[in-house]
């Protein structure tokens, strides 16, 4: 007999996955100088650039950076849509207003990097650093994050639906006044977690569940004595 109030037998939609970005198969090299305002850049290749300064209102799609390093860059009121970014240094770059779709980012440093009121829909993020990084009142749809030290990483106010973290180390992460939709924590890191309430909604597994709970208890006052 199931007990009264299991979850068992209760159906739960599958997480949509993200979209994979369209690169274009050959596109054609791109010098630093490009990256400048009211740029649109498609179909480009930037590798081993150095991208540097304030710029405004950049489309970028179907496109590829490399070995690229963003240096004392920001970022505002743009569009990358349908672009790999690969082993790509976002260390302290500022982005205001940025929306990232159909993206990927792999083996990549965003350490940090602050994001604000940005949008990431259709993005996965794979075998990089983002700790100390901010992402305050920001939307995430169906975004992946793999394999990611997000240590200190600062999600307060933002929005995340379809989410995965999976093998992240999210050690002393902030998610205060967060709202979660379809929201999984699967084999993480999850000690010292800030803004517990703001988890709410979310599926946790693994190890994770444990240091979780001991995070939840102190936000709600609980002294444990082991």
């Amino acid at each position: 007999m199931t007990p009264v109030g299991s979850q068992r037998d209760v159906y739960r939609p599958p997480l949509q996955k993200p979209a994979k970005p369209k690169v274009d198969k050959r596109p054609r090299p791109a010098e630093a100088e490009e990256f400048v305002d009211d740029a649109v850049l498609r179909a480009v290749h930037f590798d081993g650039k150095v991208l540097t300064g304030a710029v405004e209102v950049v489309e970028m799609e179907n496109s590829l950076l490399s070995n690229t390093r963003f240096v004392g860059a920001s970022l505002r009121q743009s569009v990358l849509s349908d672009t790999d970014f690969d082993t790509v240094d976002f260390a302290n770059f500022r982005a205001l207003d940025v929306a990232l779709l159909k993206c990927r980012v792999g083996t990549s440093r965003l350490t940090g990097s602050h994001w604000q009121s940005s949008h990431f829909t259709d993005v996965t993020v794979e075998s990089g650093r983002a700790d100390l990084a901010q992402f305050r009142g920001s939307k995430f749809r169906r975004v992946i994050f793999q394999d990611v030290h997000l240590q200190q990483a600062d999600f307060q106010g933002a929005e995340l639906a379809h989410v995965t973290f999976e093998g992240c180390n999210l050690t002393g992460a902030q998610f205060a006044n967060c709202k979660m939709t379809k929201v999984e924590f699967t084999n993480c890191t999850l000690l010292d977690v800030g803004g517990t309430a703001g988890l709410k909604g979310a599926t946790v597994r693994g190890p994770g569940a444990t240091e979780l709970a001991l995070s939840l208890a102190r936000d709600a006052g609980i002294l444990i004595e082991m």
